[in-house]
């Protein structure tokens, strides 16, 4: 939301949410919200209707004409798509059919633009297979990648390995982070901050996070506020919240509308090592620990984590380690830890509404060949 949200101060967006909204999602006046039949994935990769009204197959069918509706009605300029082809194979029956028919649009054929992460989840059993159709459908239907990443840090070549070379241009963005808040007077920092994104895998963390508060508080009174996020199921939330009531020193919180203002009055983080956290935690400058979630094939949070603890920027916690005692003595030792102030690019909102800009200049002056020179890298 954070590039949605920029981008509508210079486009009318009109943002198409695929799942459930949070109950704390900030308002933007200037962004128009479609909300599709919202499907989720379960831990067994298979779609999951979250609404109960419609079963899989309606959402999907009903997502797909809305999608092209939509289109039809609005005649975009630029469609931007966010991480498909390179993920979310099990949509492709509703984006498929909006990327063929902006491409038969004669007329007014917009500019579409995928936007992805620092990170591919690349441990699939047939990943040479997914990256070539990825890449053949990129060629075919794109008119430009935007990595939202700093190429220091991480390339599309590191998790991305085609049979073929991809002729799409590249380009980095830099990281899409929020931006520091101004504050009037900030108080002074106290306390672990433990969260996990939106929540969805976050039961474990936060089980292990009360643990280690009980060994912690005894020793050292120190605070402890966990945000469970909005996404953790609802069983999950009400054995969480029976399990902190009555400990002293520590505040639970359903989910809150940014996490940055948290973070900035904590002295410690404690987090999985999803994208958004990571930019909050580097915005913030909060010395961080955070324990990746991993299941299955899903390893782009360790790798996130690797590279951001070689640069010296988090400490990170292996989650087969993962324990109260454990955690608690990792807590303390973050205490005396400095993350690196040697910085990556975290100005990927400017960079990114800059680019679609310019690109979109280049195709009106029937110029698709002229691209931003200072962020673009080969693959």
């Amino acid at each position: 939301m954070t590039l949605a949200n920029a981008l509508s101060r210079e486009f009318r967006v009109t943002f198409l949410n695929g799942g459930r909204a949070p109950d704390h999602q900030s308002a933007v006046t200037e962004l128009d919200m479609l909300n599709l039949p919202p499907l989720g994935m379960g831990e067994d990769h298979q779609l999951y209707s979250q609404d109960d009204r419609y079963s899989v197959k309606e959402s999907l069918a009903m997502r797909r004409q809305l999608i092209l509706d939509t289109y039809a009605l609005l005649r975009p300029e630029v469609v931007l798509i966010e991480l498909f082809p390179f993920g979310r194979k099990k949509l492709a029956g509703e984006l498929l059919p909006l990327l063929k028919t902006a491409r038969r649009d004669t007329q007014a054929r917009p500019l579409v633009l995928c936007s992805l992460r620092d990170i591919m989840v690349n441990a699939r059993k047939d990943q040479s297979r997914h990256d070539e159709r990825a890449r053949w459908i990129t060629d075919r239907y794109f008119d430009g990648l935007l990595v939202h990443a700093d190429p220091r840090f991480a390339r599309l070549e590191d998790s991305f390995c085609p049979r073929h070379p991809l002729k799409t241009p590249l380009l980095y963005t830099g990281f899409v982070a929020p931006g520091r808040i101004a504050a009037a007077v900030k108080p002074p920092r106290r306390g672990v901050l433990v969260s996990a994104g939106g929540g969805m895998v976050g039961a474990p963390l936060f089980q292990v996070a009360v643990q280690a508060h009980a060994i912690n508080w005894a020793v050292e009174k120190l605070p402890m506020t966990i945000v469970a996020g909005p996404f953790l199921p609802e069983a999950d939330w009400q054995d969480l919240a029976a399990q902190v009531k009555g400990i002293e020193g520590l505040t639970l919180l359903r989910s809150v509308p940014a996490m940055q203002p948290l973070l900035e009055a904590h002295s410690l983080s404690v987090s999985q090592c999803g994208y958004n956290t990571v930019m909050d935690i580097l915005e913030s400058r909060t010395p961080a620990l955070v324990v990746p979630f991993v299941r299955g094939q899903e390893d782009e949070q360790s790798q996130r984590a690797q590279k951001l603890a070689q640069l010296g920027l988090v400490k990170v916690l292996n989650p087969a380690e993962l324990s109260g005692q454990r955690l608690a003595e990792q807590i303390l030792q973050l205490r005396d830890f400095l993350p690196n102030p040697a910085g990556l690019d975290l100005a990927g909102v400017d960079h990114t509404v800059r680019l679609i800009q310019e690109l979109l200049a280049n195709k009106h002056n029937a110029n698709s060949e002229s691209l931003p020179k200072e962020y673009a890298h080969a693959c």
